[in-house]
């Protein structure tokens, strides 16, 4: 070195330091040893719960354990409702590898354009579904892909065999598995069970690091057994859709009762649609006809009118009423029958579908006892069925009714029900006077039912409906083999805004057989037939006819006729 420092005679270095600055530095850096001591005891000790509870918001999650949603079953085992395994795609969509070509890959086995892919990638940055559940084999091909920030959940979703037949029954569920429609959302709760949790750390890419706390295993969802028999379901649904096609109508329904337990075996509509496909679907295909549309009964009213009188004594099946000319006045308007019957018994008015004669039987009772019936069997009440969308229909309060009024509600006009309720208005003649509760629920044991006629005048309505659909009545075509068969027939114009259209029909017919001692009821209705024919004898009738045949043979009913081709060459006369 050219020259060198002298330290020691620096006049800094010659300078005493004062004690206390020494002191005061010692001082600070002991307490702020203190400090990080204190601040590091109370993160680890007293504010623990704080920082924990926030650790946990940013990596722990509670994953819910699915509950296997529960089978509904026909009243033979038979599976109409049962859930897959249907694995849901979902991406962190910053994390995503956006190779081109997996991705389009990844589009392609998803059935989705790939701008549709890439628009919901562009959605959200931490989380956006993909596709909700997908068929296991696809997403096998997807996890081979391995792209990253791809990931699956373990879903499941609903198979429905039956198909189109069963669907305003069984209904369907939505992506989350909750019931919408039919028995699906009546049982929902029971079907669906209770998810599991569990609990876990993950971490920023969305694994689970590890287990925390204990895990909840989830509780299945319990079966639902069903007094519907498919088979008799399929073709009650088959021979509907076959009479709604050929008489080019708009719609079509129809139920068949046990009338021993009130189960109902089928209860089909059509248009129908297919619960495991429902794209496209319209409210058309939707309604349950059978439940939520209503209808004026017209016809088969006339039974119900016939059974109250008798009940009352004002008449018995011979009492003779005379229907001539053909037309009668009340209050200033005209009732009239599509012919002259002449003289006619009350069985006779039934035969002949007479609004005359059902028209002077009702002026033989008061508004009071006619609505008393009405409502005892079951018009004007909502239905006490464990099935959503059934309606209540109309009948209004008896001291509103004009004479006229009384008088059209003999005979099916002035009120409305559903078809379900007319067919369970039936069983207080099939059941030996008693109106018995209709179930949707498999039941072994015969029903309890509330006397409403006596087993006398219900067997003599019996005996009147067998006449009306023979030779001479009005529902011939309801006849069937081996078996004898009783009912009414119905046609009605539909109502348009305050009037009726000259047009439009609805026809119907509602029976039950053997007529002894009735197993079955069944009724038929046709919306809008316009292939030439319309009345509830010529459409209608021949679907009760199948059904009734088909259906007691399945249920092991032995035939009470002699089974011989029967040939019906008279010509079908029908009122309204």
């Amino acid at each position: 070195m050219s020259r060198s420092v002298r330290y020691t005679s620096s006049p800094l270095l010659a300078s005493k330091t004062p004690v206390w600055r020494s002191k005061l530095v010692v001082a600070a850096i002991a307490v702020g040893f203190l400090g990080l001591t204190a601040r590091a005891a109370y993160i680890q000790v007293i504010g623990n719960a704080f920082y924990q509870h926030q650790g946990e918001v940013r990596f722990a999650r509670t994953l819910e354990l699915p509950a296997n949603r529960g089978r509904i079953l026909d009243r033979n085992g038979l599976i109409l409702a049962s859930s897959v395994i249907a694995p849901s795609v979902w991406a962190i969509p910053e994390d995503v590898d956006h190779d081109p070509a997996k991705l389009k890959q990844l589009a392609k086995l998803l059935e989705m354009p790939l701008a549709d892919l890439n628009k919901k990638l562009d959605e959200d940055k931490s989380f956006v579904w993909i596709k909700r559940q997908v068929d296991e084999p696809v997403t096998q091909q997807i996890t081979a892909l391995g792209i990253k920030g791809i990931y699956l959940r373990k879903e499941y979703k609903r198979q429905y065999p039956e198909g189109e037949a069963i669907a305003h029954v069984v209904g369907f569920t939505n992506v989350e598995d909750n019931g919408q429609d039919g028995i699906e959302l009546a049982f929902n709760k029971e079907l669906g069970g209770k998810p599991g949790s569990r609990r876990v750390i993950k971490d920023r890419m969305g694994r689970v690091v590890e287990d925390i706390g204990d895990q909840v295993p989830p509780v299945d969802g319990r079966e639902i057994q069903l007094s519907i028999d498919s088979k008799v379901q399929f073709f009650a649904y088959q021979k509907l859709r076959d009479a709604v096609i050929a008489n080019k109508a708009k719609a079509g329904s129809v139920v068949v009762l046990d009338t021993v337990t009130g189960e109902v075996l089928a209860l089909a509509n059509y248009p129908s649609y297919s619960p495991d496909n429902r794209k496209n679907l319209t409210g058309e295909q939707l309604r349950n006809r059978a439940l939520t549309d209503t209808f004026e009964p017209g016809s088969t009213m006339k039974p119900i009118t016939v059974a109250t009188a008798l009940e009352l004594g004002r008449i018995t099946p011979q009492t003779p009423i005379d229907t001539s000319p053909g037309r009668y006045t009340v209050t200033g308007s005209t009732i009239t029958d599509t012919h002259n019957y002449g003289l006619l018994t009350v069985e006779g008015v039934i035969q002949k579908s007479s609004n005359v004669g059902a028209t002077k039987i009702s002026q033989r009772m008061t508004p009071h006892e006619m609505w008393d019936s009405f409502t005892a069997v079951g018009f004007g009440q909502k239905p006490q069925l464990t099935f959503p969308g059934a309606v209540t229909g109309r009948l209004r309060p008896w001291k509103s009714w004009r004479p006229i009024e009384q008088a059209t509600m003999s005979y099916g006009y002035g009120l409305s029900a559903s078809l379900f309720q007319m067919a369970h208005s039936y069983t207080a003649f099939a059941h030996d006077g008693k109106i018995i509760p209709a179930t949707m629920l498999k039941s072994d044991e015969p029903a309890v039912g509330v006397q409403v006629f006596s087993a006398q005048n219900a067997a003599a309505v019996r005996k009147m409906l067998q006449l009306a659909a023979g030779p001479g009545g009005t529902g011939p075509l309801a006849q069937t083999v081996g078996y004898s068969v009783g009912g009414k027939s119905g046609t009605a114009h539909k109502q348009v805004g305050k009037g009726y259209a000259s047009n439009k029909y609805r026809a119907w017919f509602t029976g039950m057989a053997p007529i002894e001692k009735p197993r079955i009821i069944v009724a038929v209705m046709v919306d809008e037939p316009s292939a030439g024919s319309y009345y509830g004898g010529i459409v209608a009738a021949p679907v009760f006819s199948e059904v009734v045949q088909q259906t007691l043979r399945m249920m092991g009913v032995q035939p009470d006729l002699d089974v011989k081709a029967q040939v019906v060459s008279k010509a079908v006369e029908e009122s309204f």
